[in-house]
Parts: structure tokens; C-alpha cells; sequence
């Protein structure tokens, strides 16, 4: 007959119980936490305007940079990025800007809505022109293909003497733009997580805050790779459950490589990590699924990746995330049977083969 609880049993309880204090803890300093008045977005594609439309909407004036000057012209003449998100007007209180130094000027934090690959060089100009100090918040998803590190660590090396903070989760621009209901995780230290969170909540755009950065870099990137993955298998026809078992096994090639890292296995599981995979992985509206899905039809890659084709993170993140994984000694079969289609060096059909005739394991 037991004497009572075992010390592990104990030691659960007693991490629960401080889990819950720290939580009750985060919620009465987060109910009292003063909003960035200035907040600045970089990048003017479909995310960045959505970005910026949502600072609006929670009662902030936003400067908007944008590279192309027919960006600028439209937002301002128009009241709308006839490019990037169409069909969307903007406020007075968006102010579309081409000039960098004068979109970071006086801001207080800012957020960079940039492509991956091009994050390292708008950082360093960024960083030579802002006020030392605020915290850039990254907004991209994927992972350096020519260094294979996180934006993260990008940010470490591009952006030293700032706060590095990073916005991600399940959420197309769009949808985002049209005020449908929204929920991201922003990961920063966590004081300043709570404040971008305040700045930014509004009733359709909800705002988790974290300090784990690692774990959020890596779900926004690794999760690209495993909608691509959903997209052939749906492509190819061979119904939903393939594509369950393969949506299934991905995440648990992306939380094996996320604990390696560092990450918290509750960011892991969370909405920039799983929520973001569920959605990225399964809706015709993605961009790394319909990339997938055309592949597995039989489309040609080189079509695909045509000049003015929309951009693919997953297609640049693939061999990225597949080198990093082998230097953390971590294997990711999905992740390198779609490196390997996508580089050219294995066929669909003995891809799917590959994956099927693994050795048998316990789960």
C-alpha cells in the first residue's frame, strides 16, 4: 500500500503550482504595462502593411518604409498597396515613407517585415541609423540558406547594441489586413515582449507574449518545409491520411530539433510552433502548400521559382534546415526527402518510397 506520493509526483506539483503563480504573476505586471507610442514598421509587403494596419487599428500613427517607390506613390495617393495587398485601404494614420532614415527616426521600437534571405542587409542598414537600443522586432520566417543560422542569430550578428524580439504564429496577411480574428507570439525579453504585446492587441489581433526566441525563430521557419512536404503528398493524391501521418511526423522532426536547440517544449507546442504548422500545412491559401502541391502534380521547380512567382521561405529553408540539423547530430527525414526533391537529386515517386521503408520504431 503507497505511503504517499513519490518525489517525482511532488516535484510535478510543486512546478505546476509555480507555474501558475508565475502566470497570475505575468498577467497583473502585463495589465499594467505602458504601450510603444512609436512603432515603426520596415518592409511593405503583404505582412509588413498587415503589420502596420494592425498598429493603426490599435490606436498608434505608423510609419510604413517601403523599398519600391510605386509602393510609396500608391499608399500615399491611393490609400492602398496596390501590390502587396490589394483591396485594402489604409488610414490617415499610416504615413508610407521611402526614405529609411526618416521611417526609424524617433521610433521606439520597430518591427522588420523583410524576406529572409534579405534580413541580414536591411538589419545592418537599420542599425546604422536608428536609435540604439529600441528593440527590432523580426517578422520573417525562415532560416539563412547561405549560413544556416535562425533569425535570430542573424539578427545577433547584423544588429548588435539592440533588443532582438521576434513576431510570429499562424497568420496569413490578409486575413490579418480584413481584421479576422488574429492570434501570434511575440518572444523577447519579457518585459519588452509585454510591451509589444500591449502595443499591438487590439479585438481582432491577439498577442501572446514569450522569451523564447529560439523556439519561435525555429517553428516560423522549420514549418515552411513541412507544408511544402503536405502540399506534394496532396499533389500526388494520396489522401488525407498520408498527409496526417506526414503533418504528424514533421512536427515531431521540428520539436526533436527545437529541444536540441534550446527551445521550450510549450513554445514548441504553441501557436508559432504547432498552430503555425497546423495552418501553413494544410490551407490551399499558403504559399509553401500550393509550392507543394504544383510539385506534386508533376509541375516543373524551375516554373515555379520563375521571375514573379510568389515567394516560397520554404524552398530557401529546406537544405538550410537540413544542415543544421546534421550539425546537432538530429535526423529529419520529411525535411530531407523535400530537400532532396527540391534540389533535383530524388524523384517523387522514390521519395514517398524512401520515407515509407524506414526501419520500424516505436513512435
Amino acid at each position: 500500500m503507497g505511503t504517499g506520493p513519490e518525489p517525482q509526483t511532488k516535484q510535478s506539483v510543486v512546478q505546476t503550482r509555480n507555474d501558475i503563480l508565475r502566470h497570475q504573476e505575468m498577467q497583473e505586471k502585463s495589465e499594467k504595462t505602458i504601450s510603444y507610442s512609436r512603432l515603426e514598421v520596415i518592409g511593405a509587403g503583404a505582412w509588413g502593411t498587415s503589420l502596420a494596419l494592425t498598429a493603426a487599428r490599435a490606436g498608434h500613427p505608423v510609419r510604413l518604409w517601403a523599398r519600391e517607390k510605386e509602393v510609396v506613390d500608391s499608399m500615399s495617393a491611393r490609400r492602398e498597396n496596390k501590390l502587396f495587398l490589394p483591396g485594402v485601404e489604409l488610414p490617415a494614420s499610416i504615413e508610407a515613407t521611402g526614405d529609411l532614415r526618416s521611417a526609424v527616426t524617433g521610433a521606439e521600437a520597430l518591427l522588420i517585415a523583410a524576406p529572409t534571405q534579405h534580413l541580414r542587409v536591411l538589419l545592418e542598414a537599420v542599425a546604422g541609423l536608428a536609435p540604439e537600443g529600441i528593440p527590432l522586432v523580426v517578422c520573417a520566417k525562415g532560416i539563412e540558406r547561405i549560413s544556416g543560422k535562425l533569425v535570430t542569430e542573424v539578427f545577433c550578428e547584423a544588429a548588435p547594441g539592440f533588443e532582438p524580439a521576434i513576431l510570429s504564429g499562424p497568420s496569413f496577411a490578409m486575413d490579418a489586413a480584413l481584421g479576422l480574428p488574429t492570434a501570434v507570439t511575440i518572444a523577447a525579453r519579457f518585459d519588452i515582449a509585454q510591451r509589444l504585446q500591449a502595443t499591438l492587441s487590439h479585438a481582432t489581433f491577439r498577442p501572446y507574449a514569450s522569451d523564447d526566441l529560439i523556439g519561435v525563430a525555429l517553428g516560423g521557419a522549420a514549418k515552411n518545409v513541412y507544408a511544402i512536404a503536405c502540399g506534394i503528398v496532396d499533389g500526388m493524391g494520396l489522401g488525407e491520411s498520408a498527409r496526417a501521418a506526414l503533418l504528424t511526423r514533421g512536427f515531431a522532426e521540428l520539436a526533436r530539433l527545437g529541444l536540441a536547440l534550446g527551445a521550450k517544449t510549450e513554445t514548441l507546442m504553441g501557436l508559432s510552433g504547432l498552430g503555425d504548422l497546423v495552418l501553413t500545412a494544410t490551407s490551399p491559401h499558403s504559399r509553401n502548400f500550393r509550392f507543394g502541391r504544383e510539385i506534386g502534380r508533376g509541375r516543373n521547380i524551375a516554373e515555379l521559382r520563375a521571375p514573379g512567382q510568389p515567394l516560397v521561405e520554404g524552398d530557401e529553408t529546406a537544405a538550410a534546415l537540413v544542415i543544421r540539423a546534421r550539425a546537432e547530430k538530429i535526423e529529419l527525414p520529411v525535411a530531407e526527402a523535400v530537400a532532396s526533391v527540391l534540389d533535383g537529386s530524388l524523384p517523387l515517386d522514390a521519395t514517398i518510397a524512401r520515407l515509407m521503408s524506414r526501419p520500424l520504431k516505436p513512435e
